[in-house]
């Protein structure tokens, strides 16, 4: 076995291990935290690192131009859509008057929003 073949192989499955470990802790942080807003900023940064690093390492173990562009494709997909459903839901969350957690000091959104809550008052 060539050994430049063996060592882009440890990287593909480094990365992997690492991309899976964020997930893991994207699902953990989905579980372990107590209101929806912090739910929805650890689904969105870990899994998207997590997911992130999982193409990389497909790209990396499976080298074909094939490969490489669906792996690039579903990852710009997802840098763009993430953060756009994060804050949909969190926007959602905030007018239907979720409550953060008792813990938290501040809440820079509370009284901005118009009575309809359609518009942000500057």
């Amino acid at each position: 076995m060539n050994s430049s073949f063996e060592w882009i192989e440890l990287v593909g499955r480094t990365i992997g291990l690492l991309g899976a470990f964020f997930v893991f802790v994207a699902a953990l942080g989905v579980f372990r935290f107590p209101d929806v807003y912090m739910r929805t900023h650890a689904a969105t940064k870990a899994g998207t690192l997590g997911l992130g690093l999982l193409l990389l390492s497909v790209a990396i173990q499976y080298p074909s131009v094939p490969t490489f562009l669906k792996a690039i494709v579903i990852l710009i997909f997802l840098f763009l859509t993430a953060p756009v459903a994060a804050h949909a839901i969190s926007r959602a969350a905030f007018l239907q008057k979720v409550k953060l957690w008792e813990r938290t000091h501040t809440n820079e959104l509370e009284g901005k929003y118009s009575a309809d809550g359609k518009t942000l008052d500057s």
